[in-house]
């Protein structure tokens, strides 16, 4: 015990990189318990190069980040110090996590066919799955924060989906997102695109929007695909 506090304390003095280590490796030891060090390993890489994208998209931006924190069964974020000044700047960054998320998952599964590791695969099912579900259009969820660009109703979409997310497979945290998602709903409720506020901060080309639509909607078919194959060969083995 005395061993892993001083372990501890040294990741402390290396400040924002020491607290990510000791959160990684906290998620790292709670995960490894239940399902092996490997798998456990994976999946927290997956998480770190999601959370990465954002960090970086936020620097490229100009925007004081933080570096990513870890909670087991939580997941993962960065801090941003100051908000976005706009809605292509946000969308930008959101955007980011789980394009980074994605490749990383992919990498993994082409891995995983190369050698016919079904651990691989289990990894980058979880990726897949993960970066799926974090493109629900809602805030606080990377879906909700890219399809903002459209306008912030679209997060009216989102909400069946959650709701239908938590009643077929319920958990803890399912329950904490859609308390987080209330606040963005009641915005979008009162959302209106005259006022000067939101005219200043949602003013983009059209041509912008088509393009992050695009994205978005690509990067979704995609995870879609990719998360039901992978359930799919899973299942099979």
């Amino acid at each position: 015990m005395l061993k892993l506090l001083a372990l501890a304390f040294a990741f402390l003095k290396l400040g924002k990189a020491g607290g990510t280590i000791i959160t990684m490796l906290v998620s790292l030891a709670v995960y490894a318990g239940l399902y092996g060090w490997w798998y456990a390993a994976g999946f927290i890489g997956l998480l770190f190069a999601h959370e990465m994208g954002h960090f970086v998209a936020a620097r490229q931006r100009g925007l004081p980040v933080g570096a990513p924190t870890f909670i087991p069964f939580v997941g993962a974020w960065i801090e941003l110090k100051e908000q976005p000044m706009n809605v292509e700047t946000e969308a930008y960054v959101a955007a980011a996590g789980p394009f980074v998320g994605t490749v990383a998952a992919s990498l993994v599964y082409f891995w995983g066919r190369e050698t016919q590791s079904g651990l691989l695969l289990a990894i980058a099912y979880s990726g897949f799955f993960l970066n799926f579900f974090n493109l629900i259009p809602l805030s606080p969820l990377d879906g909700g924060r890219m399809t903002a660009i459209l306008s912030p109703r679209i997060w009216f979409l989102g909400a069946p989906v959650m709701v239908a997310m938590m009643i077929y497979r319920p958990s803890p945290l399912l329950i904490l997102v859609a308390i987080a998602a209330i606040p963005a709903l009641i915005k979008a409720w009162r959302f209106d695109p005259k006022a000067p506020e939101n005219q200043a901060y949602y003013a983009v080309p059209t041509s912008l929007k088509v393009e992050y639509g695009a994205f978005y909607l690509g990067l979704l078919a995609f995870l879609a695909v990719m998360t039901d194959a992978v359930h799919g060969m899973l299942a099979g083995a």
